[in-house]
């Protein structure tokens, strides 16, 4: 549950390129336009969310957290649109794209099945970016209200106006920017590491998906590990009791993993006291109260038991 900018970046009059250039060159162009997004939006600290047709699907701050995400957004899509002119010479073609960019709250973790799952965010800020998206023109980056009000000095020229958005009640303020001089309202992102911010809390989320760590790391196996005993399992855990060799690195990343599923556990409290999260999102539902509590309480009992296990050899030794 993090404060994400979101981007979406679509290939202009694809339906039209698709019948002039037929299947075959049609994706030459799509594959090198995707894969030259990819590279610039990568570039400015963006992860890709996926890929969905000619349009590509980019968060901001997440894993990694920039404080300047917003910017970081709208540097990205005035990129873009300069390396659109040069793939679009490559091919003799006149390439455009329309973006529509969001800030605000999401959830963000993984989503779908046990055998495929997906790393994705949830929440209106996904929507209105898609939306907005929908809006822009070739070649126009449309941002929010929220990413306009994060770097107003850098947006002079953004043209304030109200659009009316499928799904949205009221009317939208926006502000439009001509991709091909927008570039010049925006500088580069600095290189320097100190304009950004690794937080531990934000990687494991990326790699896990906050709540939901208990299926993704050990602490809980261990726990069943440390109880093996009692479904068979006595043999495995004789083994491994008398040989330190496994014995010991099974015990420190035991440790690890409870460790990382208790800072999770803290860092999400963290979030939701944030005063800028909205209300609905500060309530957590019965399924992310159930597994909270299981992670919990997997984690201080895997705790419980490496101690165990450290202050038996001890007295054993």
């Amino acid at each position: 549950m993090v404060e994400i900018t979101v981007l979406f970046a679509d290939l202009s009059s694809f339906t039209e390129l698709t019948q002039e250039l037929g299947a075959e060159k049609t994706h030459q162009v799509v594959d090198a336009y995707l894969r030259m997004a990819t590279d610039v939006l990568v570039k400015h600290g963006a992860f890709i969310d996926k890929y969905v047709g000619d349009a590509v699907m980019a968060l901001f701050s997440v894993p990694i957290r920039y404080e300047d995400h917003a910017r970081r957004a709208v540097a990205a899509a005035t990129e873009l649109a300069t390396a659109l002119k040069t793939l679009g010479s490559s091919f003799g073609l006149d390439l455009d794209a329309s973006v529509g960019i969001a800030t605000g709250f999401a959830r963000v973790g993984r989503l779908g099945s046990d055998d495929s799952k997906d790393y994705t965010a949830i929440g209106d800020v996904v929507n209105l970016a898609a939306r907005l998206q929908s809006k822009a023109g070739a070649g126009e980056v449309l941002i929010s209200e929220e990413s306009y009000r994060k770097h107003p000095e850098k947006f002079t020229e953004a043209r304030s106006e109200q659009v009316t958005l499928k799904g949205f009640r009221e009317p939208i303020t926006a502000y439009r920017l001509h991709g091909r001089s927008a570039a010049q309202l925006v500088s580069d992102p600095p290189d320097s590491a100190a304009q950004n911010t690794t937080s531990v809390g934000a990687i494991i989320f990326g790699i896990l998906g906050a709540p939901c760590a208990v299926f993704t790391l050990i602490g809980p196996l261990a726990v069943a590990v440390g109880a093996g005993g009692l479904f068979g399992l006595r043999p495995l855990l004789i083994l491994v009791d008398h040989n330190a060799i496994l014995r010991v690195p099974i015990l420190i990343l035991a440790t690890l993993a409870a460790g990382a599923n208790l800072y999770t556990l803290w860092y999400a409290r963290q979030l939701r006291m944030d005063a800028k999260v909205p209300a609905q999102i500060k309530t957590m539902t019965l399924l992310e109260k159930r597994r909270t509590t299981f992670v919990l309480a997997a984690s201080v009992v895997t705790l419980a038991i490496v101690a165990f296990e450290v202050v038996a050899h001890i007295m054993l030794h």
